[in-house]
């Protein structure tokens, strides 16, 4: 079964039962934004850039456009979707999220339920808002901007849940599984451009472009496209991934998962220019809460991708952030430290994949009314990457952008 078709026979089914549906929730979110980017062009427009933004950002854009809806179906059925429209780099309107969720009512002391259809695994803790946003800074994790752009779970997922009021006890902790098709190209852009830092999310049947490295005209590379569509099911294999959420009262949130796509490096999609990637990876990341007001979050993934015959392409990739986040009355101020690196362990000298970077990025919000929000944020990174001199660039970058936002919740 392919991805679209999964897709439209998961929302046929909450299409066909709207009318009869018990309680429809509709939330949305639009967001405008002002930006002072630098002169190295973004990523989305082919270029070496690292932020979404360039010169050409330099006026009001749309920069969020969430629909997101909850349907129930049935007293244990419901359907949900997150519909987002996009500026750049062309407009553009499409799902981010699409599933059906199964969750029974039970007199037992465990819980459990079923996603089916196309969503994120629950891995970050920093974008539990409204369509996988962040209340906290504007511009993603490198972490979160890569699980953004490259993985998401179209298939089935079954979380089964011990809470601690029903043990008496201060801990509660659920057991997540989960198998997918598609994802196979996950690791393509950690391959040619390296992590990212960023808040645009890949819609469904969406590609991410990259700049058109010079190894992409060596024969060995020759069907490979200089974009990924990330959710292209190409070898036919199921991924797989599982993880623990640990929650300790309203105090500390820790969750560790591992993934793996189970791609079959050799296999390609000529039409498509896409290969299946072999990506497995670690995620843990922990939120602590010092009071009501102040709260540390950070997160690590550590992983690895190969593709091509006999290991022709063969990375390990790592990151990791650190973010402290305060909110006094309707202010919040958040300040986060990234790293990412990308090894090149591979012997294929015409390919080098080798980066590595750190950002720093400070963000204030500023709470007008329970619907309108606005705020700023200054974001500051540098990066190597061994790839850009080949294409006449110097493999070292620094980039800043300063952001003005304004937000309303309906």
């Amino acid at each position: 079964m392919t991805i679209n078709r999964l897709m439209r026979l998961a929302f046929l089914a909450g299409a066909l039962c709207f009318s009869n549906a018990l309680y429809a929730q509709v939330k949305g979110l639009i967001q405008i934004r002002a930006v002072q980017g630098d002169d190295i062009r973004s990523f989305q427009e082919g270029g070496l850039g690292l932020y979404r933004h360039d010169t050409k950002s330099d006026e009001l854009i749309l920069s969020q456009g969430i629909l997101d809806f909850n349907v129930d179906l049935a007293s244990s059925w419901s359907a949900h979707g997150v519909f987002n429209a996009n500026q750049d780099p062309d407009v553009g309107l499409g799902f981010t999220q699409a599933y059906i969720k199964y969750q029974p009512l039970s007199n037992s002391n465990y819980k459990w339920h079923m996603r089916v259809g196309g969503f994120y695994p629950l891995m970050s803790l920093e974008n539990p808002d409204i369509g996988w946003t962040s209340p906290y800074n504007y511009t993603n994790s490198a972490i979160n901007s890569w699980i953004g752009e490259e993985v998401r779970t179209v298939g089935a997922e079954v979380t089964i849940k011990r809470p601690a009021k029903r043990f008496n006890s201060a801990h509660s902790f659920s057991f997540v599984g989960a198998t997918f098709k598609g994802n196979d190209p996950a690791g393509t852009l950690l391959a040619w451009r390296g992590f990212a830092l960023h808040d645009r999310q890949t819609t469904f049947n969406e590609s991410v472009k990259f700049a058109p490295v010079a190894a992409l005209n060596a024969y060995e590379l020759r069907w490979q496209a200089n974009q990924v569509l990330p959710f292209e099911e190409v070898d036919g294999r199921f991924g797989y991934y599982a993880g623990v959420h640990w929650d300790y009262l309203k105090k500390s949130q820790f969750r560790i998962y591992y993934y793996n796509n189970n791609g079959d490096p050799t296999t390609l999609n000529i039409s498509t220019g896409q290969y299946a990637w072999d990506t497995r990876f670690t995620s843990a990341a922990w939120l602590y809460k010092f009071n009501n007001k102040t709260r540390l979050i950070a997160q690590v993934l550590n992983g690895k991708t190969e593709m091509g015959a006999n290991a022709l392409i063969d990375n390990a990739f790592y990151s990791h952030y650190l973010m402290l986040s305060h909110k006094e009355g309707k202010h919040r101020v958040s300040v986060r430290y990234d790293y990412f690196k990308v090894t090149d362990n591979d012997t294929t000298a015409f390919d080098p994949n080798a980066s590595n970077g750190e950002g720093l990025t400070a963000t204030w919000r500023y709470q007008l009314t329970n619907k309108l929000q606005i705020g700023v944020e200054g974001s500051a990174l540098k990066s190597v990457a061994k790839n850009r001199e080949p294409i006449g660039f110097n493999e070292r970058i620094s980039q800043q952008q300063i952001m003005l936002n304004a937000q309303w919740r309906f």
